[in-house]
């Protein structure tokens, strides 16, 4: 049966050697490093993950590595979703649909490529449906490119009352509109995650079943501390909230190449190259270095203060 897929799930990485290759050995400790860190499922072979820089082949043994390393210990979901021609929508849908993944996650842009609204997109969905695996439950993610297409409210009841689908990736970046979807979807399989840091706390705080962001590439054991423990701690989360914000600005650093380099400082990757980024991220980023550094050490603050409260709501994370 499939577990919910709710709480903190990061949008996965793809580590590259130095000669563009993915390298599987830091993959794989990535994944563990997700595990050990307060992630409740992955996100794999997503826009975080380069997804639009690799071959089909790749995006399949992405998925695929992805399932066997979790093997079971959390759910994994991932898209891989990147033509434009049907055709091709088809065939790698169904080839990442056939990798052991929990759920395929579909990108809504794709569905509308042209812009022309809730006749298209449905049409295009009613075609993806009737040829794609139709065992595997399915997601939707909002995202940004090609063009951010937000789901209609007709498209999104849709959603709500078809079983197959089971979790929505929100990118409105909306407090109303995110926790809007969140009460429509109360009692349906449908989970809506948040992907905005700027709302993940007082999204969780209100009801919302989890985060699903850049951030939970550096500190997914705040964020699954915050979802669980935060509303008891209501000063400290507050706290925590405007330091978890500052930080996901970094995405306009050079990301994913900034994420890469913290986690290089973790010692999960070997190499911080990256084929969405044509450019040295530290030539271009002044003081990258010392920016890493002090979302480290912010993060081990708040871990140190996290651990001093009560046993019951210290943060679990290897890393403390």
């Amino acid at each position: 049966m499939l577990l919910p897929i709710e709480g903190i799930i990061p949008v996965m990485l793809t580590p590259f050697n130095e000669r563009g290759e993915i390298d599987w050995d830091d993959l794989e400790a990535l994944i563990e490093w997700y595990v050990a860190n307060g992630a409740s499922a992955l996100f794999a072979v997503c826009q975080s993950s380069e997804m639009a820089f690799l071959s089909l082949e790749e995006r399949v043994a992405l998925a695929r590595f992805a399932a066997r390393i979790s093997n079971g210990r959390i759910p994994v979901v991932a898209s891989g979703h990147i033509s434009a021609l049907m055709e091709e929508q088809v065939a790698e849908l169904n080839a990442v649909a056939q990798t052991g993944i929990d759920a395929l996650v579909m990108v809504t842009s794709r569905l509308d490529p042209n812009r022309r609204g809730e006749t298209a997109f449905r049409e295009n969905l009613d075609a993806l449906l009737s040829r794609i695996n139709t065992e595997i439950p399915l997601g939707f993610y909002e995202c940004p490119a090609p063009y951010r297409r937000l789901l209609s409210e007709n498209e999104f009841r849709a959603c709500c009352a078809n079983e197959r689908f089971v979790v929505l990736k929100d990118v409105s970046c909306d407090l109303n509109i995110l926790m809007g979807r969140v009460e429509m979807a109360r009692g349906t399989q449908l989970k809506v995650l948040n992907a905005n840091a700027a709302i993940a706390w007082r999204s969780m705080a209100a009801g919302a079943p989890g985060f699903c962001g850049i951030a939970n590439n550096y500190h997914p054991d705040l964020y699954r501390w915050l979802l669980e423990e935060g509303r008891q701690h209501p000063e400290l989360a507050l706290e925590l909230e405007v330091f978890l914000s500052f930080s996901a600005l970094t995405e306009g650093f050079g990301y994913p190449a900034i994420a890469k380099v913290y986690q290089q400082r973790l010692g999960n990757f070997k190499s911080i190259a990256c084929r969405s980024i044509d450019y040295d991220v530290r030539e271009k980023v002044y003081a990258l270095d010392v920016l890493v550094d002090q979302l480290l050490q912010g993060s081990a603050d708040f871990r140190a203060r996290i651990a001093a409260l009560p046993t019951n709501s210290r943060v679990r994370s290897a890393m403390a």
